[in-house]
């Protein structure tokens, strides 16, 4: 079975315990491998700072496989469509359409609205637990 594409959306809020945060831990025990940018690190553990909850961001991230930030990754992003993806956000889309061309995901968990249109448009689906 294939894994999933984590963006900050998703375990941010879980890290916060926002309402269906349940239902992302639920969704997330389908999937043998969870994976991320590494990005998801930098964004969880700046919003665990603000929040005092840096112990439970790392903890979160130790289930998560983390793809290094590399140029061409950087390269990509600037220019990946749709144009409405938001700087950031084409690092997550830009790392989540090489890995599911070589097969290591199957759907991207995301509740940001642009990203999960990236990922749609790019022919990758997208999974928001209720």
């Amino acid at each position: 079975m294939a894994g999933i594409y984590l963006d900050t959306s998703t375990l941010g809020r879980v890290l916060l315990g926002e309402p269906g945060s349940s239902s992302v831990l639920a969704a997330l025990d389908a999937y043998a491998q969870h994976i991320s940018s590494r990005l998801l690190r930098l964004e969880l553990r700046r919003l665990a700072l603000r929040h005092d909850l840096l112990g439970n961001a790392d903890q979160l991230l130790s289930a998560v496989a983390l793809v290094p930030i590399t140029d061409s990754v950087l390269d990509a992003a600037e220019t990946i469509p749709p144009t409405g993806v938001a700087t950031l956000d084409a690092i997550h889309l830009t790392t989540a359409i090489r890995l599911a061309r070589a097969d290591a995901i199957e759907a991207v968990m995301t509740y940001d609205a642009r990203l999960a249109d990236g990922a749609e448009h790019h022919g990758i689906a997208v999974v928001a637990p209720a």
